[in-house]
């Protein structure tokens, strides 16, 4: 065999290996609204592996049930992207109505919950056909969305309204509005589903949301030393799996706080970069990472000490991040 064959035999060989190891690959993906690409971490080294193009201002992400496909929100395209694990590349873009910001997938992996930010609406996307089964009209702005443990409910979150609306997945109806703190962003929910943490960024607040009866039932508050009330603007929130710790990411006050979900009580609060913002644990849970939109990077820190552990430079105005480990 000529060297010219050998190399291409190889390469063929290392692109089916890709293929095969695409699942829990380790890679750390981060969305870069400056750069219409997410950049692709090795997990264990920091390194960039890849920058994949994206539409235009690419935000939220999420894995697919299988963990073989990235769904990414180009909000200025009006599309979600959806990128290939195995060969890192978009394959295919979903078209999913105006100004799309935050989303989440059913259980089964069939349905986009897409928040429509410019058209007040909440767009539910087969998956298979790229067609919307239904627009559900929310309060102006909806941002954060969420599906229940039990896929019954989707929880969707209106900035302007301060509110967070309940809808039914059968019938793709509003069940319940909920009044909570100033500026309603994003959402966690306990793992038995009794409780729905949502961020107010313009409260300094979480509201938790007794799920049974569709109203607030306690609220968290945030006061990091040094800082104006104005100054703390919590929007990412992420759970253990334990239900156990809530970590909420306070935005221009450049901390994550440290939550026990029981008491209620803020245990620490964690300096990171500026406007700390999307937030993800790795499989372990002994990983946190934090992505800081106003000074470039991604902060990953160890659970157990609580300390930073190093800072790692990514796109222009990183928005989420998502681990696939």
């Amino acid at each position: 065999m000529t060297r010219t064959k050998m190399t291409t035999a190889a390469f063929v060989l290392a692109l089916a290996a890709g293929a095969a190891g695409a699942k829990d690959t380790g890679y750390v993906f981060v969305s870069s609204e400056n750069d219409n690409a997410v950049t692709v971490l090795d997990g264990k080294t920091w390194r960039v592996v890849k920058t994949i193009p994206t539409g235009h201002r690419p935000r939220d992400m999420r894995l697919s049930p299988d963990r073989m496909l990235l769904y990414v929100v180009s909000s200025k395209n009006n599309r979600v992207d959806v990128i290939d694990i195995a060969h890192l590349k978009v394959t295919r873009s979903i078209p999913v109505g105006e100004d799309p910001e935050m989303f989440d997938l059913s259980a089964d992996g069939k349905r986009l919950y897409v928040s429509n930010e410019e058209g007040a609406q909440l767009s539910v996307i087969d998956v298979a056909s790229s067609k919307a089964v239904a627009r559900v009209e929310v309060g102006e702005e909806p941002e954060g969305v969420r599906v229940s443990p039990d896929g019954k409910r989707v929880y969707v979150t209106s900035e302007v309204a301060n509110m967070v609306h309940v809808v039914d997945t059968a019938t793709n109806n509003i069940v319940a509005n909920v009044i909570v703190g100033n500026r309603p962003r994003r959402f966690a929910i306990t793992p038995d589903g009794s409780e729905v943490w949502v961020s107010n960024e313009m409260g300094a607040r979480v509201s938790i949301i007794d799920a049974g009866r569709n109203a607030v039932k306690g609220n968290v508050d945030f006061k990091p030393k040094g800082f104006r009330p104005d100054d703390v603007t919590p929007v990412g929130i992420t759970m253990t799996r334990d239900g156990k710790t809530a970590y909420v990411t306070l935005g221009r006050a450049n901390h994550v706080a440290v939550v026990d979900v029981a008491s209620r009580e803020v245990q620490d609060y964690l300096l990171v970069g500026k406007r700390a913002w999307g937030v993800a644990l790795n499989r372990d849970e002994s990983q946190l990472y934090v992505v800081n939109g106003l000074s470039d990077d991604l902060s990953i820190i160890d659970t157990r000490s609580r300390k930073v552990l190093r800072s790692v430079h990514v796109g222009r105005v990183p928005h989420s991040v998502v681990i696939d480990d």
